[in-house]
């Protein structure tokens, strides 16, 4: 410990910390945390959000994130107090580039004057000098060897948990962890009864999500179709989600499922309606996406088809209520090229072939079938 005492200036060691959790800064009232991304992104952040309301309860906490942030914390109850969208920007938010935008968007942030700064976006190389940006008196957060570093920094290595990364960063602020994963509750809502099939209530109701922004991390639609085909047989109510870009692939589900009674919401819901459907389910079926996690830190049991790269930064940390089925190829099945080597360490080859594919469809309708049995704490049964 003592290379970090002398980086650090002392650190207090917590038995429930990830790293050093070091000394409070003094008279913060307003936080920014930047973390652009879809919604598995933030959920990663969650818990480092969390341990900063703890740690400083009097403080406004804003979230530099997207749309997709915005609406989903407008169904949910969170430590967040405010959203304000970022600008697009290289490496924090991908889009058209709009100097003027960016310019704007500062000016009216250093105008909020935050007392502390908290990047959860990556290794820094153009998160950090965007951070930096703001003005804040106090900056923490990830550095890869080639970034800008900020006031407190850990090193960023690509293998490692993400909540438990964000976690480490918070401590730099002394924010010791509250939770690991992210917990979140539904804010209040007409419910998922609307857009459920009629008899959903009466029988276990399996939500299936096929879709993953890297189609390298889907497994086969034929896998899912079999899947669902036999928990309805079995007698469970079997929904498809997802957004619009996942209908050709509920489309190819259904068509191969048939003439098992599988119904689609997939391009239907909004955020609140997929809070709600996912929170109603007895299990949800996923690949490494969005929904998967947000479902997992709604509670709901969770079936989870990883890629074992996947796995060490996204997986769930219990097996009581979340199961996972892992892939364990290491090269790409078209190219043969190192698939071990991502995210900014190595450029990836053009190949979308699934690396989940032989996980098996049984090991799958196992875990459902027994997670459908398992009781769910707060439920009866």
């Amino acid at each position: 410990m003592d290379h970090l005492t002398a980086e650090f200036g002392g650190a207090e060691q917590m038995d429930t910390a990830v790293g050093p959790v070091l000394q409070r800064f003094s008279g913060v009232r307003r936080i920014a945390v930047l973390r652009g991304g879809g919604l598995g992104d933030l959920i990663f952040a969650l818990p480092a959000i969390t341990a900063l309301r703890s740690a400083y309860p009097g403080a406004v906490i804003t979230l530099l994130g997207t749309p997709v942030h915005r609406s989903l914390l407008a169904a949910v109850q969170s430590a967040v107090d405010e959203v304000q969208i970022l600008p697009f920007a290289e490496g924090v938010r991908p889009g058209t580039k709009d100097p003027a935008a960016v310019d704007a968007f500062f000016a009216d942030m250093q105008r909020r004057q935050f007392d502390l700064a908290v990047q959860l976006h990556g290794g820094g190389r153009y998160s950090n000098p965007f951070l930096l940006r703001l003005d804040a008196r106090h900056t923490v957060g990830t550095r890869t060897a080639d970034a800008a570093s900020l006031e407190r920094t850990v090193p960023y290595l690509y293998y490692q948990h993400e909540p438990l990364r964000a976690l480490e960063v918070a401590g730099l602020a002394g924010a010791a962890p509250v939770d690991l994963e992210a917990r979140l509750a539904a804010a209040p809502s007409a419910g998922a009864a609307a857009v459920l099939p009629d008899d959903a209530g009466s029988r276990p109701l399996v939500v299936v999500h096929p879709g993953a922004t890297d189609p390298r991390r889907r497994w086969p639609v034929a896998h899912f179709a079999e899947l669902a085909a036999a928990c309805a047989a079995d007698g469970c109510a079997v929904v498809l989600v997802g957004d619009e870009s996942d209908r050709p692939l509920a489309q190819r589900i259904l068509a191969l499922a048939a003439p098992a009674p599988v119904v689609s919401l997939v391009g239907e819901l909004d955020l609140a309606g997929l809070v709600d459907v996912l929170a109603a389910a007895d299990v949800v079926v996923g690949n490494d996406s969005g929904p998967r996690h947000l479902a997992q830190a709604l509670g709901t049991p969770t079936v989870g088809i990883f890629w074992v790269g996947n796995m060490i930064n996204a997986g769930p940390l219990g097996r009581s209520l979340h199961r996972i089925q892992l892939g364990w190829t290491t090269v790409c099945p078209a190219c043969g090229i190192d698939v071990t080597q991502v995210g900014w360490t190595a450029p990836r080859c053009g190949h979308d072939d699934s690396v989940v594919a032989g996980v098996p469809v049984k090991r799958v309708y196992e875990d459902v079938r027994s997670l459908v049995s398992t009781p769910r704490p707060g439920r009866q049964g």
